[in-house]
């Protein structure tokens, strides 16, 4: 590997539940998320992504707002999205809001920009999910001239043209980092290539090494693009215990709750505990001791070539005094294991 592995942690700011089994208030969800973030800070894990969704069974709706109160906190850790929903919202106000994270963080904000895996923020915010495609297209092309941070000169057709325009604030060192978040659409990872933007696999199900193909696919258009390839990062979720068989015991009623929950709306059949030991034991659900959950990220390290490890921690109603201690095995014992494992 020719760039230093990172580490990361990303939460959708699930609502999990309190000591008696019923549901905490969105609330105190997003408190525990950012006590979350600073125990990651102080472990020393690189990067903490707070997803966006506008939804009762996730409490956070506005990622930035809860970035900059963990910006407040710590000290060294990264911060950024997972992911921002580009084409339901403005590209414009989205950079001014990462900008303004980067700034109280001093220069530690990142955004991965997606078109998300669910859509009710577009009746929310008025856009025609008609326009699915051509929103994203639109506002990620903006967004690209925005981080050139030099007075934009632009023109689409889904809104008015921008004519010598300044965005503020700017970035105080370097630029955004930005990343294009991709769950398996080959023109989406062709797009993070023309754009000269890094990568981020959403590899939420199936064998990884399945997506080796799109990792050749976007060093072959940097390479038709005549530029050096950008890093390529890995989304994906997991839990560490003690050992193998009490992950797999805590996480799995509260891991069906959620997959079942949002497999009703999508026509998905339950999930039943065979689906769930096959992701464990082959597929992309990094379950199980410090020492599996290891093996098996350098295993997906080693296939992909990647950068960027994120591990989703929270699943659904799934304790915040359990993802305390799944946080804490993951920066004190499976980050050393994979660097000794890929040394």
């Amino acid at each position: 590997m020719t760039i230093p592995l990172e580490f990361g942690l990303d939460t959708f700011g699930d609502v999990t539940k309190d000591a008696l089994g019923a549901p905490l208030p969105h609330a105190q969800v997003i408190r525990n998320v950012v006590e979350e973030a600073v125990l990651a800070d102080q472990l020393g894990i690189d990067f903490i992504g707070v997803g966006e969704h506008h939804r009762a069974d996730f409490a956070i709706s506005s990622p930035e707002t809860v970035l900059a109160a963990i910006a407040a906190r710590t000290n060294r850790i990264r911060l950024g999205s997972a992911v921002t929903v580009l084409s339901s919202d403005d590209p414009i106000r989205v950079y001014q809001r990462f900008a303004t994270v980067d700034a109280v963080s001093g220069g530690r904000a990142e955004v991965i920009l997606g078109r998300g895996s669910f859509t009710e923020s577009f009746p929310l915010f008025g856009f025609d999910l008609r326009q699915y495609e051509a929103l994203f297209e639109e506002k990620l092309d903006l967004f690209a001239e925005l981080l050139k941070q030099e007075a934009v000169n632009w023109q689409g057709k889904l809104r008015p043209p921008l004519d010598n325009q300044r965005v503020f604030p700017p970035i105080e060192h370097g630029r955004l980092k930005t990343w294009i978040g991709v769950g398996g659409s080959p023109e989406s990872v062709v797009r993070a290539a023309h754009y000269d933007l890094p990568l981020m696999l959403a590899i939420i199900g199936g064998d990884p090494k399945r997506f080796a193909s799109y990792v050749d696919l976007y060093h072959r258009a940097f390479k038709q693009f005549d530029r050096p390839v950008k890093p390529i990062g890995v989304h994906s979720p997991g839990y560490v215990a003690d050992s193998d068989a009490q992950a797999r015991e805590e996480l799995w009623p509260d891991y069906k709750t959620m997959r079942d929950r949002i497999g009703k709306e999508r026509g998905w059949p339950p999930m039943g505990r065979d689906e769930f030991v096959q992701e464990a034991d082959h597929g992309s659900l990094y379950v199980g001791s410090p020492e599996t959950v290891a093996r098996k990220i350098a295993a997906t390290v080693k296939a992909l070539g990647i950068a960027r490890f994120q591990l989703k921690y929270s699943a659904g109603p799934l304790p915040h005094e359990k993802l305390m201690r799944s946080i804490e095995l993951y920066g004190r014992k499976v980050v050393p294991l994979v660097r000794d494992m890929l040394a």
